[in-house]
């Protein structure tokens, strides 16, 4: 067998073995990367949610979940908010003073200001509130305007009734308003539940 013959069978099975390794590495590397993404566990535990509100119109709600609960997020009319400040004297809690949500939730929208405002003149337009009533953890459901009444929460379960800041009336059976969980505006679109680091208190 000659040199040449030799040189030529040596290169292809060099070839062939370096081919063969570099789809072993590359099967490697999806599942360890795979493993770099948050797991289901790690979500329920609660890393962060990110939600896309650029569709969201006024008056429109959407949900997410956050560590296996439901995350309401309501973009408020301006007559949704100017409501609020009527309803003081009716309600458990109305300047937020139990711990319920954090500092920069505390004013009467109990939100922070939106990056972007368009229908109020501070913002505070969304709503982001864990939509679990604090006395047995029902769900509450939507109840619209009507009569006397301004728009808010009903729970079905044992009738407690919450105000659109999430505030619970007085005389209910739920002791404290709605859980407001941390949260910041990435963008005039996108808002991130679980996670307020590294932003003030005007987003």
């Amino acid at each position: 067998m000659s040199d040449q013959k030799v040189d030529s069978e040596r290169r292809s099975l060099i070839l062939a073995t370096t081919a063969a390794g570099g789809v072993a590495v590359a099967a490697a590397a999806v599942p360890f990367v795979a493993s770099l993404a948050p797991s289901e566990r790690a979500k329920a535990a609660g890393a962060p949610v990110e939600a896309d509100i650029s569709q969201l119109k006024a008056g429109e709600k959407m949900v997410v979940k956050w560590r296996g609960k439901p995350v309401w997020i309501l973009r408020r009319t301006k007559e949704m908010l100017e409501s609020l400040a009527a309803l003081k004297d009716s309600l458990a809690d109305p300047d937020s003073e139990k711990p319920q949500q954090p500092e920069y939730a505390t004013n009467p929208q109990r939100a922070r200001p939106n990056p972007n405002p368009e229908t109020s003149a501070d913002g505070g337009d969304y709503l982001v509130v864990i939509g679990i009533c604090t006395h047995l953890g029902c769900s509450p459901s939507d109840k619209p305007a009507e009569g006397n009444w301004q728009g808010g929460f009903l729970c079905p379960c044992h009738g407690s009734q919450f105000d659109l800041a999430g505030r619970v009336f007085k005389q209910q059976p739920a002791p404290t308003n709605l859980e407001v969980p941390p949260y910041k505006f990435l963008s005039a679109t996108r808002i991130l539940i679980g996670d307020d680091s590294g932003s003030s208190g005007e987003a």
